[in-house]
């Protein structure tokens, strides 16, 4: 009943403040049925501007009733997604001229309709590489341990018993819509349909103290909060952090250099540039961290993430080693407030120049460099804008970046890095990025990285993975954690000539990206390891091409992901017009995307659009307008 008198209230105002309300529903109706090209988008987002400028409430409500109606999720998932992200939509299209260049990248991300634009920009450097630079060889001594784990996606409010299958993106939760009985009951440790437990967590960690006894120090590349996004707001957001510093806090016995992910906020990738004109701010996310992780940055590391809008810097203890970790949610296509400006800038709040000139720092000071964050820089989630500059960053460096590690896929996987990407080959190959994949069970099974590292070079010697399986039956009582494989083992034999003191460096897997070209049996291998065996799809033909071609770029322009118009979202067949079940396991940034894009291309049909109109404004309405 709450919704209906919402309903009217949306209709009333729609009537009072614009009067040919009936006319913009019908025009972004229409709009998103015909949207199958850029031009299509770009003229679907006249009215949907016309929408914002009538206030927030009008534009969250809007599209709240067409996600319901069409039942596109859950009603409390349509609600509360528009609820929370409806506002930052409506006020960047505000903001912007649709035939842009920030309309076309609004339409790259929200609907899959246009090519992402590049914008040429060259990144200032305090100074020209050196005539000289110090070369760094190792030694044969023995390595030391590095643990990464990422995307943990604790759900504290996971409970015992409660539905593991249910109709949401995320379950094992207790939720007032959920009827009749419980068929999959959730159970200890974790579900495939679910984020991770507490519980799992304290399990992680154990098996990192088994069996990388002597880490010097670990690196956690964010993500601490789970999926529920329609949920999820600042005061959980706030509790989740603090819990998440507690737990690592009681369980790790050395160092955690963490970096923020685009969850750890809300709503979900929810951060505003330094001069965006709101009042929904995310210094709380900075100031959290900065306290929970000051025990191990230091403190002037903790006031750098605190006023450096989530990015620091840190030299280890006992090591010539420089650890930069950054904030990549600026550079996120959906974090929707970099929409609202026409030009949209090189570097928002900074996190470039602030690479810059810690990499500066560490060459002058004759140290090698690892930059860590969140979202890798050649995902396609990734603008094509920052990944390039980026990019610039990186070659610039490149003597004094040992690696760089990032998470958010939930896969285990790697990108490269080339002086010439136009020519591709282990001569021009010169850094590496190392994907870690996730704790959560819903992308596969729990999995952490532990790291050999080269005592002089700091490169990366092996990289071992650590899996525990969801399918076993004693992984509900307690988890048996155990070595998946080590890269080293598994994929030297296949390139060859590895010796002991080489790295697992640049050139190498570049030349393990060419051996999966001819080799398949060892690409089948890389693909069944991407979710650690838990939830293999088959790759073969153009999924093979385009997955080699995603190792070969950490530069997002270079991407190979086929980008079609829409998202093709499964359909169910209990409801009239079918259910649009949102997918499950992947490091969706919001629902709200996936809804949007859902209904472009064929999303709706004449029928669908006369229901929504008469639902919005009765046919009474139609006739006086």
């Amino acid at each position: 009943m709450q919704l209906w008198y919402h309903l009217l209230f949306v209709v009333g105002l729609l009537t009072f403040v614009f009067p040919s309300a009936a006319s913009l529903l019908d025009d972004i109706l229409k709009g998103l049925q015909n949207a199958d090209s850029c031009a299509s988008c770009e003229a679907l987002l006249v009215p949907m501007q016309t929408l914002a400028h009538l206030g927030n409430g009008p534009f969250s409500s809007t599209f709240t009733t067409i996600c319901q109606t069409l039942k596109m999720a859950d009603d409390d998932v349509c609600a509360g997604t528009y609820n929370l992200t409806g506002p930052i939509l409506a006020h960047s299209l505000r903001k912007f001229s649709v035939g842009g260049t920030t309309s076309k990248k609004f339409c790259a991300t929200v609907f899959g309709l246009c090519t992402q634009p590049l914008t040429s920009y060259t990144v200032p450097f305090p100074k020209s590489v050196p005539t000289t630079s110090r070369k760094f060889a190792s030694k044969g001594r023995k390595p030391f341990q590095v643990v990464h784990f990422s995307d943990v996606h604790i759900d504290r409010q996971y409970t015992l018993g409660s539905e593991a299958n249910c109709t949401k993106s995320i379950c094992c939760r207790n939720v007032s819509d959920q009827s009749g009985p419980v068929k999959d009951p959730a159970e200890p440790f974790g579900n495939s349909h679910c984020d991770s437990p507490p519980d799992l967590a304290d399990s992680m960690f154990d098996a990192t103290r088994e069996f990388a006894p002597e880490a010097k120090f670990s690196i956690f590349t964010g993500d601490v909060i789970e999926r529920a996004t329609w949920l999820v707001d600042e005061s959980e957001g706030l509790q989740d952090l603090r819990q998440w510093n507690v737990q690592m806090t009681a369980k790790v016995e050395y160092p955690v250099y963490g970096s923020i992910g685009n969850h750890d906020a809300a709503p979900v990738n929810s951060f505003p540039r330094n001069d965006t004109e709101t009042t929904i701010g995310e210094q709380w996310v900075f100031n959290t961290q900065s306290s929970g992780w000051e025990r191990w940055i230091g403190a002037t590391a903790a006031d750098q993430l605190r006023h450096g809008s989530g990015s620091y810097a840190v030299v280890v203890p006992d090591a010539n080693l420089r650890l930069i970790s950054i904030n990549t949610q600026y550079w996120y296509p959906q974090n929707f407030w970099l929409y609202d400006t026409n030009t949209m800038p090189a570097d928002p709040n900074g996190i470039l120049a602030f690479m810059v000139g810690q990499l500066q720092a560490a060459e002058d000071a004759g140290q090698r460099a690892w930059i860590f964050g969140h979202i890798p820089s050649g995902k396609a989630d990734i603008f094509f804008d920052q990944s390039n500059y980026y990019d610039q960053i990186v070659q610039r460096y490149r003597n004094t970046i040992a690696a760089q590690f990032f998470g958010h896929s939930h896969k285990d996987q790697f990108e490269i890095a080339y002086s010439d990407f136009s020519k591709q080959t282990a001569e021009t190959a010169d850094s590496i990025l190392f994907i870690a994949p996730a704790l959560t069970p819903s992308s596969g099974n729990p999995a952490f990285k532990v790291y050999d590292i080269d005592p002089d070079t700091f490169e990366v010697m092996d990289a071992k993975v650590y899996i525990t399986n969801i399918s076993d039956p004693s992984f509900h009582v307690k988890p048996q954690w155990q070595l998946y494989y080590s890269a080293r083992e598994s994929y030297g034999p296949f390139v060859g000539g590895l010796q002991a003191t080489d790295s697992l460096n640049p050139a190498f897997w570049h030349n393990l990206t060419e051996v999966f070209e001819t080799n398949d049996a060892a690409f089948q291998l890389f693909n069944t390891r991407l979710s650690r065996g838990g939830a293999v799809d088959s790759c073969t033909d153009d999924c093979k091409t385009t997955t080699i071609c995603d190792m070969r770029a950490a530069r997002s322009q270079n991407n190979c992901d086929i980008k079609t118009p829409g998202f093709q979202l499964k359909r169910e067949e209990d409801s009239e017009l079918g259910q649009l079940v949102l997918p499950k396991g992947e490091c969706e940034g919001t629902v709200a995307r996936s809804i949007l894009a859902g209904l472009v291309v064929g999303g709706l049909d004449d029928a669908a659009v006369q229901q929504i109109l008469e639902l919005l404004s009765g046919e009474e309405y139609f006739e006086e307008n």
